[in-house]
């Protein structure tokens, strides 16, 4: 085996297999070579115009490897590492016969793309994936230069066809999560599937779990920096949403921002977070309970600030309870249905004059407006939507054990919550488990 041939396996083997990733010998009379690059960060109207169709037309390997070196990209690689590191940084290596010339043909799909919405953050990037999914994989590739990197293409649903791709570093993930993975993608039949949810619904196994099991997210760097931590990403064509299994709970709990502050000052932002989880959870059933089960744990001048600010209310305190957390889910359902230029100045007037005008007419007490505004701000808290979906629901069992028990039914309910947390898996992965999964 010659030098090329021994510098071409060294590459292969480092590079692939990968779905990206292109190995492609050209033939003419006069001449042979290969070309290989990684199809994703590679532009290809480059590639055809500038390689290509010139071998075509030279009629020895002398004049195209000047006329490749006459380009300000073009070079020989000073060792295989340098060639494998172009190759990953959008370069095209063109094999001859007894040495390689890397050839610049990079490209940056950045122009169309937005900033996030949904994950925004203070510092760090702002740039969010895309509903194509070729742009995507080309924002991976370009921010995570590991050469372990796999990416895996296939198809599914019956009739929209598709297109999902598996990315993970093959040298840090779990083969026995990835094996398990792709025999459940493999057993998925259905028409259609055009959201990564619905993904995410169909590779859990109980079909009524309130609490995700996979991080969705729309930030390419929370999703790098996952991959580098042997989790796997899902990429679904058409969707700027990806999906990062496994997950647990913490994740959750966890913005991109805390790496981009200071240690402190992520360590603050993520107690604040777990303050607001117990505020949003436990607020509302602990008024139930307290008011009406157990207002002995009150001091006294606030148990009788409570009574005085309830003499007018004429029904129970869980159905002032359970009336605003339903008028405030209402407020937060239209302030996303509502158009973008209306809905936020609908919903905040609307929230004024509604808890005013309920206050005046002694249908609440004060200290209810104070508790669901404080639960409605804990719930914005939470750095990924569908943890927050779910912690919106989780009180209203508790309320209703506070109802029937009062303190006794809340502390119930909050180990119940607990259990049932400690026994689910993602992928195998305790939920509970804390920090960051590694292998």
């Amino acid at each position: 085996m010659d030098l090329t041939s021994q510098n071409k396996q060294w590459l292969l083997d480092k590079l692939g297999p990968s779905d990206d990733l292109e190995h492609r010998t050209m033939k003419s009379p006069h001449m042979s070579l290969e070309l290989l690059f990684i199809t994703n960060i590679c532009d290809s109207v480059v590639i055809r115009e500038e390689i290509i169709q010139p071998f075509f037309q030279m009629h020895n390997e002398i004049d195209f490897e000047n006329y490749l070196l006459s380009f300000p990209g073009c070079d020989r690689p000073a060792s295989n590492v340098d060639s494998l590191n172009k190759i990953m940084s959008g370069f095209v290596a063109i094999l001859f016969q007894d040495h390689i010339l890397l050839f610049q043909a990079a490209q940056i799909k950045a122009a169309a793309l937005s900033d996030a919405q949904v994950e925004a953050t203070i510092q760090g990037p702002q740039t969010a994936f895309s509903e194509h999914i070729d742009t995507n994989l080309n924002l991976i590739r370009f921010r995570y230069k590991n050469s372990s990197l796999r990416v895996e293409s296939r198809e599914i649903g019956r009739l929209s066809r598709s297109k999902l791709c598996l990315l993970y570093d093959d040298m840090n993930v779990d083969h026995e999560v990835l094996d398990q993975l792709k025999k459940k993608l493999d057993h998925i039949k259905v028409d259609n599937l055009q959201s990564v949810t619905e993904l995410h619904q169909l590779l859990t196994k109980q079909k009524y779990t309130l609490f995700p099991t996979f991080i969705n997210t729309e930030r390419p760097d929370r999703a790098i920096l996952n991959i580098s931590q042997g989790k796997i990403i899902i990429m679904l064509e058409g969707t700027p949403f990806v999906l990062i299994l496994p997950a647990v709970f913490f994740d959750f709990y966890s913005a991109m921002d805390d790496n981009y502050q200071l240690s402190l000052v992520g360590y603050f932002l993520q107690c604040l977070r777990y303050v607001a989880l117990f505020l949003s959870l436990v607020l509302p059933a602990a008024y139930v309970a307290l008011t009406a089960y157990n207002p002995e744990i009150f001091r006294v001048q606030l148990a009788l600030s409570i009574a005085g600010s309830r003499a007018s209310v004429p029904y129970p305190a869980y159905v002032e309870v359970l009336l605003m957390l339903g008028l405030m889910e209402l407020l937060l359902e239209a302030s996303i249905r509502l158009p973008k230029s209306v809905g936020s100045t609908a919903t905040t007037v609307g929230g004024l004059i509604l808890g005013q005008a309920a206050t005046s007419a002694g249908l609440i007490s004060n200290i209810m407006i104070i508790i669901v505004s404080t639960v409605a701000i804990s719930n914005f808290v939470v750095p990924v939507n569908s943890m927050s979906f779910a912690m919106r629901i989780m009180k209203y069992p508790l309320v209703l054990l506070a109802s029937m028990l009062g303190i006794t039914g809340l502390v119930l309910g909050l180990i119940g919550m607990i259990s049932y947390l400690t026994n689910l898996r993602s992928f195998g992965v305790p939920y509970l488990r804390i920090f960051f999964y590694r292998k």
